[in-house]
């Protein structure tokens, strides 16, 4: 089956950066612990990092896939060159003016993504100078979404998934060689962090080079395609990153606890692995497998490669969510109870990951329903089921914050999720575009 067989790709690549991964937040662990320069530097990393799962891992798919690939079935590949030339152009003068902006409103932006850092004038400052510096990646990052979209559109999913390996050996690079030549390790990380997006983004352009489809620098211009890009990516993005908007917000609540912010992160890390290797790589090859089936008016294959898609994912997903569940405490002993990272940190950390993994199988359904919209151009109902969701994790966060501390803040990003997985599959459902067969 080639979906499965282009997930696997997906997937075994995607496990090995995670794995990488690991590494280097078992040496940042050891390197920061959970002190005021590694809650400063977590948020200056979340910062870009949130945008880069947005992008990076399946949201500006939503959007650009389809057309992208309507172009090149449809008008030959010199027409989605140059429809991708003309997105190019008006994204990167977007992501310039952005990264602009923000480098200047830093502080303020500080001051609504971690106001409990305020309190603290140091961690507010290294905050600050760490996310200034970091920052830079967010245009990076944004610019090597457009080249993934564009070769998995090609059907080469291989360059785009290994992408996050250049940041995970970056970073290591960083701990190893950069860490001990300054008395700020957060600094350093920082430096890798922004490093990384320059190293990813070269990756990508010799990936396209190989690939024959070479992009040129053109003046900016809103083409109708290019606006219809735009206007579908919007709400796709956000209904796309649901997951990481509500772990932002989480981080927003966390920073007012000593501790919580980085006890979020560690247990974030962990349950990202089979979100990533199962739900975001089935998401990633599902969308551009949806939409060929579409454009050939082909409903009862379409909804084939859903069920499958479904199948294939749970059946992975809630053995790894159980396991999670089971073993947090082990798994978060083994990892990171060395250096600055204490006892007290692992029993937090471990329960925090026992109650993201409740929602584990919500977070993998939510990449495997959003396909079905987005294939065919549907961003808008994504968009307000994610509003919904949005709305539930700061009412539940915030309710049980108080009481339960960061616990409280995994619990209410759970419950958004299933409450948007719900919403999701309920519509498709009554649309008839999923419709469960008796294999599944």
């Amino acid at each position: 089956m080639n979906l499965v067989r282009s997930a696997a790709t997906v997937g075994g690549t995607t496990l090995i950066s995670r794995l990488l991964g690991f590494l280097r937040d078992v040496m940042v662990a050891a390197a920061l612990g959970t002190g005021p320069i590694a809650d400063a530097f977590f948020v200056a990393f979340r910062f870009p990092n949130m945008f880069r799962s947005i992008f990076a891992e399946g949201a500006f798919n939503s959007a650009f896939v389809p057309l992208f690939a309507k172009r090149l079935e449809g008008e030959g590949e010199n027409a989605a060159r140059r429809f991708a030339e003309d997105a190019l152009a008006v994204l990167l003068v977007a992501l310039l003016v952005l990264t602009v902006a923000a480098e200047l409103a830093m502080p303020w932006l500080m001051l609504v993504f971690a106001p409990g850092f305020s309190q603290d004038p140091q961690k507010f400052a290294w905050a600050v100078e760490f996310t200034r510096i970091a920052f830079p990646y967010l245009l990076f990052i944004s610019l090597t979404a457009l080249q993934s979209a564009i070769l998995n559109s090609l059907g080469r999913f291989f360059p785009g998934a290994a992408a996050p390996v250049m940041l995970n050996v970056t970073m290591i690079l960083a701990i190893l060689f950069l860490v001990p030549l300054t008395d700020n390790p957060g600094r350093a990380l920082s430096w890798g962090v922004a490093a990384a997006g320059v190293v990813q983004f070269v990756w990508l352009t010799v990936s396209l080079w190989r690939a024959g489809m070479v992009l040129r620098l053109r003046l900016p211009k809103l083409t109708p395609d290019v606006h219809r890009l735009f206007r579908l990516g919007v709400p796709g993005v956000i209904a796309g990153g649901i997951t990481q908007v509500n772990l932002t917000i989480g981080t927003m609540i966390a920073s007012l606890q000593a501790g919580a912010v980085s006890w979020l992160y560690y247990a974030d890390r962990i349950y990202q692995l089979p979100l990533a290797v199962i739900g975001i790589a089935i998401g990633i090859v599902l969308l551009p497998e949806l939409s060929r089936r579409l454009r050939a008016e082909d409903a009862e294959g379409a909804s084939w490669s859903q069920n499958r898609a479904v199948e294939f994912s749970m059946l992975l997903t809630v053995p790894a969510a159980t396991g999670a569940a089971v073993l947090a405490f082990d798994i978060i002993r083994v990892l990171f109870e060395r250096g600055a990272f204490a006892r007290a940190d692992t029993e937090a950390t471990a329960l925090a990951l026992v109650i993201y993994a409740v929602g584990l199988p919500a977070f993998v359904l939510i990449k495997v329903f959003q396909p079905a919209f987005f294939a065919r151009e549907d961003t808008k109902t994504p968009l307000r089921f994610a509003a919904i969701s949005i709305a539930v994790n700061i009412a539940t966060s915030f309710a049980l914050f108080f009481s339960f501390g960061f616990a409280g803040i995994a619990t209410g990003t759970t419950l958004a999720a299933w409450v948007n997985a719900g919403q999701l599959g309920t519509r498709l459902y009554r649309r008839g575009e999923f419709a469960p067969d008796t294999q599944l």
